[in-house]
């Protein structure tokens, strides 16, 4: 047993030995002087739309885009977490799924809202074509009220 001791104690030694300076460099030099930053948050800022950019801006434009790229996938990230949390809901409640209704409602309101602004764009949109998406769909509801409420003549311009 005093042997199996004094080879455990030569290990510990050893990989003391190696590791202290490692250590010490880490805890006195390195973290110090590290900044804290939190990379699961990345914040990017604001550019302006492509409503507000000259039409000869290329760079302009392209920021536009990015940045309408971007908020397309937190949309659509938002999306699937909102479906998600009703499945889970729907399979922890059972037969007694009615108690996930608000979950569903919430989903359906927020697909309705993707839908509005990114629905039938295609998969390489630009934000210039959102843009014409939301122009065209103002002017209909001017014209013949809310979309999805039909043609109504009562509301047609002569």
């Amino acid at each position: 047993m005093a042997d199996h001791s004094a080879f455990l104690k030569f290990v510990h030694a050893l990989g003391a030995a190696i590791d202290g300076p490692v250590t010490w460099w880490k805890e006195q030099v390195v973290d110090p002087h590290q900044k804290n930053y939190n990379w699961y948050h990345r914040k990017y800022r604001r550019v302006p739309t492509v409503d507000q950019c000259y039409t000869d801006d290329p760079v302009c434009i392209f920021e536009a885009d990015m940045q309408f790229l971007r908020d397309k996938n937190v949309d659509s990230e938002i999306i699937s977490i909102l479906r998600g949390r009703y499945e889970q809901c729907v399979v922890y409640e059972g037969p007694d799924a009615t108690k996930c209704a608000s979950l569903w409602e919430t989903y359906e309101q927020a697909a309705a809202n993707w839908f509005c602004k990114y629905g039938d764009l295609g998969a390489h949109a630009k934000s210039y074509d959102a843009f014409m998406k939301q122009k065209h769909r103002l002017i209909w509801e001017r014209r013949y009220g809310p979309v999805g409420t039909g043609m109504n003549p009562s509301n047609q311009e002569a």
